[in-house]
């Protein structure tokens, strides 16, 4: 039997939330995995880092930030001239700076690159646009987390069969084994725990730190109007950060149902937290807790502005497994919230409507499939995902929140 290719993957470090997808890339029956980069966070995030297991085939670097603006790892240089490997992945971050050096010499002595990206959330203008295409165009193809990326890459100018959307995700069938473990009156007794006699009205969770760009303040803004009009609902947020003080300040002036639960890293316990939620609610931009949201049948609400967004929003699907609301204004959030809990499907089929585009797409064998399929040459094909999105819109009607789109159709 043949050899495997070598094919190394390189980041600056890689955080513990890759460990489902990494798994499945050391598990590749096409080629041989190398990991490198280094064991710990480079940008102090306090992100916690990948337990890189015994069959990881493993490389370590340093690396220094000067002035925290730019990167530079040891070793990659040297990665990027073997003689044994002919595809390299990189982690498609200009502020790398050995990361310019090292694709360029690997696309000199031949080498197939790719750029593992966020991409764009807007189209770049005036020397920032320079500085970046001037990197992308260093690779043959990129790995991109979503469509709008992709096409604003096309608006940009590069080619749309080397853009590949691999899409994210969390560990699932991890998440899988969490939720088949769950009672449903172990559901109802998380509820009255936390709530009290109030556990009748709908539960929101948020998840994450409480910093201010998540706009925290928002949601607490909505749920008094809700109050002021006969609607309580309860909220749940799970996390710490700078702004807690100030978030308990003004729950405790509005006298809204807050309950602040901490930080949480029990796999175990966020099931339960997130099952035992009619809905997760992040008023700014939404990330993987999307991913972990809709893994365990709890449909997600966002704001509708992708220039202010991260990729994963585009899991959401409006009326279909979640909600988007206007940005920035907590009217039309509580609008939208008082809209989904008149209308919304039963709990039951909502769960399975959050499962099915997890199932989907959005899980480490499917992104390693796609990452396979970029590194086997083929040309990248977007038409499972549009038919996708089209049937589920048309499925869900307007008798929902937003009128339901197909993704194709939000304006960049």
């Amino acid at each position: 039997m043949p050899e495997k290719p070598i094919v190394p993957i390189i980041y600056h470090f890689f955080p513990h939330y890759r460990t489902g997808v990494n798994r499945e890339l050391i598990r590749s029956k096409k080629y041989e995995f190398l990991f490198v980069g280094a064991t710990q966070s480079s940008t102090g995030s306090g992100i916690e880092t990948w337990d890189v297991p015994k069959e990881a085939s493993f490389l370590r670097t340093h690396n220094w930030m000067p002035g925290g603006k730019v990167l530079f790892q040891s070793n990659i240089v040297g990665v990027a001239l073997r003689k044994d490997v002919k595809t390299i992945v990189f982690l498609g971050d200009a502020q790398f700076i050995t990361t310019w050096i090292a694709a360029a010499l690997a696309r000199l002595t031949g080498k197939r690159v790719l750029f593992w990206s966020h991409g764009w959330t807007a189209r770049d203008h005036g020397i920032k646009k320079v500085c970046r295409m001037t990197f992308y165009r260093l690779a043959h193809g990129m790995l991109l987390y979503g469509h709008y990326a992709k096409r604003i890459g096309v608006e940009m100018g590069l080619r749309p069969e080397n853009l590949h959307v691999i899409y994210n995700s969390l560990d699932y069938s991890t998440q899988v084994a969490m939720r088949q473990s769950v009672r449903e009156e172990e559901l109802t007794q998380v509820r009255a725990s936390l709530f009290g006699s109030g556990a009748k009205n709908p539960m929101l969770i948020c998840t994450g730190r409480l910093i201010t760009v998540r706009r925290l303040d928002l949601l607490l803004e909505a749920m008094h109007f809700l109050k002021e009009e006969g609607h309580p609902i309860n909220l749940l947020l799970v996390g710490d950060g700078p702004e807690s003080a100030a978030l308990k300040s003004q729950a405790r002036h509005q006298a809204l149902a807050v309950h602040f639960y901490g930080a949480c890293y029990n796999e175990k316990a966020l099931a339960r937290l997130f099952m035992a939620s009619d809905m997760l609610v992040m008023p700014g931009p939404i990330g993987l807790s999307a991913m972990h949201s809709l893994a365990y049948g709890t449909p997600v609400l966002s704001h509708d502005d992708p220039t202010h967004q991260k990729p994963e929003w585009e899991s959401i699907i409006p009326g279909f497994n979640g909600a988007y609301f206007a940005h920035n204004n907590s009217r039309d959030l509580a609008r939208v919230l008082c809209a989904w809990f008149r209308n919304a499907p039963d709990r039951t089929q909502m769960r399975q409507h959050c499962y099915e585009i997890i199932e989907r797409f959005y899980n480490s064998a499917m992104q390693t499939a796609l990452i396979e399929r970029a590194l086997d040459g083929k040309l990248a094909d977007d038409s499972e995902w549009d038919k996708f999105c089209s049937e589920r819109c048309t499925s869900a009607g307007d008798r929902h929140i937003a009128q339901p789109r197909p993704f194709r159709d939000i304006p960049l």
